[in-house]
C-alpha cells in the first residue's frame, strides 16, 4: 500500500505525534513502544505499512537477503536482527535502493552503516545503533513478511508504522482504529490546554477542564 493510494488510516496517523499515538496505546494496553530505536536524524519522520524481515545468526549458505525490489512504495521496512551491534544489515547500496523505489523508511532492531548517504539523501532510518561493521557472513534473512519483535513491541506485516523525533511506535492492523481515535481525542485535548493556557490559565485549571489526568490512564477491565 503507498502513501498515494487511499488509505485512510495512514492518512490520519501521518497528522499525530507518536507521544500522543504511544499514550493512546497506554490507555488501550497496547504495547506498541519501539523502545530503544532513535531516528539518525531527529529530523526524520516516516509513516508506512510495515514490510517486515527477520534475521538470525549466519548458518551454512546464508544470506543477507536481496529482498529490497519485493517491496511495495510507500511501505516502511522493519528489520529483526535481535538488536545486535555488532553486525550490521542495512547499508548505503539498500538505502539508495529503498529511496529510488519510494520507500518510506527502514527500522532496525540493531544497527546500520554508511548513515552518511542515508542523511545525504534524508532517507529515515531508525535504528538502535550505527557501526561500521558488515552482517555479512554473521547474519542471514531467515523469513520475510512475518511477526517481529522490535524494540519489545511485535510487529505484524502490515501494521502502521510511525516514527519522528521522539523514536518509532508500531499500530497492530486489529486496533489501529480505535488507537487512532483516542489519540485525535487526545491531542485535541492537548491543544486545548496549550490554548487556554496561553489565554492565561491556570495549567492545573486548564488541565482540569480537559480532564488531562484520564486522557492516558487504562482503563479498569
Amino acid at each position: 500500500m503507498t502513501m498515494s493510494q487511499s488509505d485512510p488510516n495512514l492518512e490520519r496517523a501521518a497528522k499525530i505525534d507518536i507521544a500522543t499515538l504511544s499514550d493512546a496505546m497506554d490507555k488501550l494496553g497496547i504495547s506498541g513502544q519501539c523502545l530503544g530505536i532513535k531516528p539518525l536524524e531527529h529530523s526524520f519522520r516516516l509513516t508506512g505499512r510495515a514490510f517486515t524481515l527477520e534475521y538470525g545468526p549466519v548458518a551454512a549458505g546464508g544470506t543477507v537477503g536481496d529482498f529490497i525490489d519485493d517491496v511495495p512504495p510507500g511501505a516502511v521496512i522493519v528489520i529483526n536482527n535481535h538488536g545486535r551491534e555488532d553486525a550490521t544489515v542495512w547499508g548505503d547500496i539498500l538505502t539508495t535502493c529503498a529511496r529510488r523505489r519510494g520507500i518510506n523508511g527502514t527500522v532496525i532492531d540493531g544497527a546500520c552503516r554508511d548513515t552518511h548517504l542515508a542523511r545525504e539523501l534524508t532517507y529515515p532510518i531508525f535504528s538502535r545503533s550505527y557501526s561500521m561493521r558488515t552482517g555479512k557472513d554473521r547474519v542471514q534473512l531467515d523469513a520475510v513478511n512475518c511477526a517481529v519483535q522490535v524494540g519489545g513491541a511485535q510487529i505484524a506485516p502490515g501494521a502502521i508504522m510511525r516514527g519522528d523525533s521522539d523514536g518509532v511506535v508500531a499500530i497492530p492492523p486489529e486496533r489501529e482504529t480505535a488507537v487512532l481515535d483516542l489519540a485525535e481525542e487526545i491531542q485535541l485535548a492537548e491543544t486545548m490546554i496549550l490554548q487556554l493556557v496561553r489565554d492565561g490559565l491556570r495549567l492545573d485549571e486548564a488541565r482540569r477542564r480537559q480532564n488531562y489526568h484520564l486522557l492516558q490512564r487504562r482503563e479498569a477491565i
